[in-house]
């Protein structure tokens, strides 16, 4: 496995946790549960991709790995 699979798999963890203390049922209606589900899933999915992309672009630019 590349070093940019194991920095997904552990930024992923990282995002799911930080945004697990958020609260965003308030922006829903009653009832969308699975939508409210499908939605955290693909935040966590887009910030999981952004974050990894900047640290792996951050040490390739300054030769750091």
């Amino acid at each position: 496995m590349s070093v940019k699979a194991f920095l997904y798999i552990g930024v992923f963890i990282l995002v799911i946790y930080a945004m697990d203390a958020l609260n965003i049922n308030f922006i829903f209606k009653k009832g969308r549960v699975v939508q409210a589900r499908i939605f955290f899933m693909l935040l966590a999915i887009s910030l999981t991709y952004l974050v990894t992309n900047f640290i792996f672009d951050f040490f390739l630019s300054t030769k750091i790995y």
